[in-house]
């Protein structure tokens, strides 16, 4: 906690964009892995998105494919999660977090390290 910064979130309409960014501080995480989870009421935390460490591949849960895009820019230490084609059901807290290597999983236990999450949601 505390290493990385999340912003972005906010309250949209469906249909609309977001772009959330994830900037680290303090340490540099641009040899490890970078993914988004989220999180909505009442529901486990989900895989969202995530990215190797030179950007190389990225991997997408299947409900936001063809939506959401997941990008990094070592240079500024950050990683980017632009939205598109929002639903009602993307509604959650968003979260950034680094993993232990250059490749990870799709599992939270792969990431040890977290930002504090931002919200976004999704009106009808």
């Amino acid at each position: 906690q505390g290493q990385l910064v999340v912003s972005g979130g906010g309250v949209v309409q469906a249909g609309d964009s977001l772009r959330l960014s994830c900037a680290a501080g303090g340490r540099r995480f641009s040899n490890n892995a970078m993914g988004w989870f989220r999180q909505a009421p009442g529901k486990e935390r989900e895989f969202v998105a995530s990215i190797t460490w030179n950007g190389g591949a990225t991997y997408y849960a299947d409900s936001v494919k063809g939506r959401f895009a997941i990008t990094r820019d070592n240079a500024k230490n950050s990683v980017f999660l632009q939205m598109n084609s929002l639903k009602v059901e993307d509604t959650a807290v968003y979260n950034c977090a680094a993993g232990r290597g250059a490749l990870s999983g799709r599992s939270p236990s792969d990431y040890p390290y977290w930002g504090q999450g931002t919200q976004v949601t999704v009106s009808s």
